[in-house]
């Protein structure tokens, strides 16, 4: 039996950010030709944010990585792309951010059985 393509991300497991040493894992689901650009909030495996740039060969996700690096504290060299780059669905690793924008402050969802 062949196993579905979508699966469990061992890095962000319930929440839509994890962290694998120093680099920070999101999963985000960008919203193109916003008004203004933003950070949203999660919904659930994903955060949302949205750009103003057009969704044109992968310039909203370029725009995005711009709008972000500087509220990680990071250059844009140092988020990388993983998947999505011209999708809305994406996952971005981020290398060593120095700064965290307020949603990441609540931790990432661990597995327990508490409720």
């Amino acid at each position: 039996m062949r196993q579905s393509h979508v699966h469990h991300n061992p890095v962000t497991g319930d929440s839509f950010f994890g962290w694998e040493g120093d680099v920070l894992v999101v999963n985000i689901v960008g919203k193109p030709s916003a008004a203004k650009d933003a950070i949203g909030k999660p919904h659930g495996h994903q955060l949302k944010v949205s750009v103003t740039a057009k969704p044109v060969n992968g310039k909203a996700t370029d725009h995005m990585v711009r709008f972000l690096a500087p509220l990680f504290g990071v250059s844009v060299s140092a988020i990388e792309v993983v998947f999505g780059q011209e999708n809305i669905n994406k996952q971005l690793r981020i290398k060593a951010p120095t700064k965290l924008p307020p949603v990441f402050e609540t931790r990432p969802v661990q597995y327990s059985l508490d409720i």
